[in-house]
C-alpha cells in the first residue's frame, strides 16, 4: 500500500491526498510534521520536506507534481484529472504551475515572518507583491471560466490545487486574502470545500511552535 507523508494543512500534501481519494487508490496517511518529525522525514526525504509518497515499490517521491504524475500514470489516460483536449490540458498545467508558485511564495513569507524576530523588509515586500499579483491573475482566470470548474463540468488537478492553496493561504496569512477583492476565487474555494473529499482530506492550519 502506498504511504502519504505530511499534514493536510499543507496545500501540497492535501492536493495529493484528494487526488488519491478521487482516484480510489488505497494509501496510508502519516501526518508527520516538517518540524516535529524532521528526523524521521529526512530518512525518507533528505530535503526534509512534504509531501512524500512511498510507492507500492518502496520508492520515495518527494514533489507534489512528481507524485501526481505517478498517480496519473497508475490510473491511465481516461481517468486523469486533466482536460482531455491537449490545448486545454496545456492551459490547465500552466495555471496549476502558477498556483503552486503562489503557494511556494506564501509559505516562504509565512516562515520569514514566523521564524525571524526581524523579518527582511525587502523579502516581505517582494513576497507580498508577488502574492497579490498572482491572486489578481488567478481571479481573472477563474472569473473567465464559464462552468462550475476551471475547465468544464469535471474537477481537475488545477481546481484542486487552487482550492487547496486558497485554504492554506487564508489560514496561514489571513491578512493577504480579502474575499471582497477576489470573489471568483472565494466562490471557487467554497464550491470545492463543500465536496465530501475536501471535508475528509482536511486539517486546520497548525503553525509551528
Amino acid at each position: 500500500m502506498m504511504i502519504l507523508i505530511g499534514q493536510y494543512d499543507s496545500a501540497f500534501v492535501r492536493r495529493v491526498g484528494i487526488a488519491l481519494r478521487l482516484y480510489g487508490l488505497n494509501f496510508e496517511h502519516r501526518p508527520w510534521s516538517v518540524f516535529g518529525d524532521a528526523q524521521m522525514l529526512m530518512q525518507v526525504n533528505p530535503l526534509g520536506g512534504v509531501p512524500v509518497l512511498i510507492t507500492d515499490d518502496g520508492v520515495a517521491l518527494t514533489d507534489s507534481k512528481a507524485i501526481l504524475d505517478h498517480l496519473d500514470r497508475l490510473v491511465g489516460p481516461e481517468r486523469r484529472l486533466w482536460p482531455a483536449d491537449p490545448d486545454t490540458a496545456f492551459e490547465a498545467r500552466r495555471l496549476t504551475a502558477l498556483v503552486t508558485g503562489l503557494a511556494d511564495r506564501f509559505v516562504s513569507l509565512f516562515y520569514e515572518r514566523r521564524l525571524h524576530d526581524n523579518a527582511s523588509p525587502v523579502l516581505v515586500q517582494r513576497r507580498e507583491a508577488q502574492i497579490a499579483a498572482t491572486l489578481q491573475a488567478l481571479e481573472k482566470a477563474r472569473a473567465a471560466a464559464p462552468g462550475d470548474w476551471l475547465y468544464g463540468a469535471q474537477i481537475s488537478h488545477a481546481d484542486i490545487a487552487l482550492a487547496c492553496a486558497l485554504r492554506h493561504l487564508r489560514e496561514s496569512l489571513p491578512d493577504l486574502f480579502d474575499a471582497t477583492r477576489y470573489p471568483a476565487l472565494n466562490a471557487h474555494a467554497a464550491r470545492a470545500e463543500a465536496l465530501p473529499v475536501f471535508a475528509e482530506i482536511s486539517q486546520p492550519f497548525v503553525a509551528p511552535a
